[in-house]
């Protein structure tokens, strides 16, 4: 048998190198592409109590508690409404940017989903979606990612490992959305029909709660079951319940605090504190948690008072899983809502917002640093400054003649002030 020359297999061997340098090419200059210097999608800072208030009236009018069973019932979300909900998704789940844009000039309707997710070296993954309305559900027509068009069957294959690889249960998504008949899009809107199973609520408690996180909110329960049961009288401070529970993150936590891990904790431990304070029960978010130890029933404060220990854990709770513009939405919404009707507004309630927002944007952000805070005997003064000098319980009409209402300079030199004091804190600054 005849071997083959040297030169034929240096041929063979130079072009199967060529292959290999071509793909290596194809594959950077792809990468490329796909990556930019900076985000396609901007931080979003534009968040009003406006939009709180209209998120609340449409979660009242859409309990599932309070709908007939398998009655059709009908959705309607605008642009902005979408534009929210997908920023917020996209920030829990990835800590990524989003907005949504309805075209309403397109035949048949369309809407374009774009979103930036921040990568290693200050790189951004900038991504843009666009559906098209198709009978009863729209579809997946057009994927882009950075410079790259992408297969749309390829990219939801994408989406379903990314969802798995960040502990998101897809199918249960998935399946909290067989109760969804019908999504149309509209020039102006989004219209979901559905109806509602008796079994709805434990699907999207089991949809919204993956298993892991499941498991660090039983802990931290447990935990403060713990704690409570050794307390004497019927109230505790805050600043008592806060250091057993973030040093069980420290504990559970993987490499002492730091990272992802500690800040999933910190978000567990703050929406349990956050559920006692408020006397409602886990069970609310995990099926199931029934059988989880009860903590024993105390009223907690914050400088004494009940009310300002429930500001700050909600406040903390919402700047840990969104980001402080919504977070501070919230907080302001909430004091509009009571000077509307009989407690008024407070800036004193503003300031304990805006400490829990502090806390709880530090708590994902700088976890060792709340650790070594909490470590060291934080205190009622260490983590909200004292405000009861400052005014309270003004109607909503009061407040408007000696402030100007919400942006007017006089309310902002009193918000500005309450900043400073914030700032003032070691731990806020």
């Amino acid at each position: 048998m005849r071997m083959p020359s040297m030169g034929w297999l240096g041929a063979l061997v130079l072009a199967l190198v060529a292959l290999l340098l071509a793909l290596v090419l194809a594959v950077v200059v792809t990468a490329a592409l796909a990556v930019d210097a900076a985000p396609a999608v901007a931080t979003r800072d534009d968040v009003s109590p406006a939009d709180v208030e209209r998120a609340v009236a449409l979660l009242r009018r859409h309990d599932p508690r309070q709908a007939p069973p398998r009655a059709l019932r009908g959705l309607a979300l605008g642009e902005r409404d979408l534009d929210l909900l997908a920023g917020h998704a996209a920030q829990r789940a990835l800590g990524a940017h989003a907005r949504v844009q309805l075209h309403g000039d397109a035949q048949p309707a369309r809407a374009t989903v774009r979103v930036s997710v921040p990568l290693a070296g200050a790189r951004w993954l900038n991504v843009e979606l666009q559906w098209r309305q198709a009978g009863a559900w729209p579809v997946l027509e057009r994927v882009r990612v950075g410079r790259v068009p992408v297969p749309p069957a390829l990219a939801l294959a994408a989406a379903r490992w990314l969802a798995a690889s960040r502990g998101l249960p897809a199918d249960e998504v998935l399946r909290a959305l067989d109760d969804v008949e019908r999504v149309v899009i509209t020039p102006q809107r989004v219209v979901v029909s559905y109806r509602l199973g008796a079994d709805t609520l434990a699907r999207l408690r089991a949809a919204l709660v993956a298993p892991a996180q499941q498991a660090r909110l039983r802990a931290h329960a447990e935990r403060l079951a713990a704690v409570t049961s050794g307390v004497r009288g019927d109230e505790v401070s805050l600043a008592v319940l806060l250091p057993p529970l973030f040093a069980l993150a420290v504990e559970r936590s993987a490499g002492g605090g730091a990272g992802d891990d500690a800040a999933a904790e910190h978000r567990a431990a703050l929406l349990v504190l956050a559920l006692y304070a408020t006397q409602r029960p886990p069970s609310l978010w995990v099926p199931g948690a029934e059988a989880w130890p009860a903590p024993r029933a105390l009223a907690v404060t914050l400088h004494g008072r009940h009310d300002w220990a429930l500001h700050f854990l909600v406040s903390a709770v919402v700047a840990a899983e969104a980001g402080t513009p919504l977070a501070d939405a919230v907080g302001l919404w909430k004091e509009i809502d009571d000077a509307r009707g009989s407690s008024g507004f407070s800036f004193a309630d503003l300031a304990a917002d805006r400490a829990g927002t502090r806390f709880g944007e530090l708590a994902v952000r700088a976890p060792q640093r709340v650790h070594g805070a909490l470590a060291r005997g934080a205190t009622d003064a260490d983590l909200m400054p004292d405000a009861r000098d400052l005014p309270e319980f003004l109607t909503d009409a009061e407040f408007r003649r000696r402030y100007g209402g919400v942006g007017a300079p006089a309310y902002e030199r009193l918000r500005e002030a309450i900043e400073a004091r914030l700032a003032a804190l070691p731990l806020y600054r």
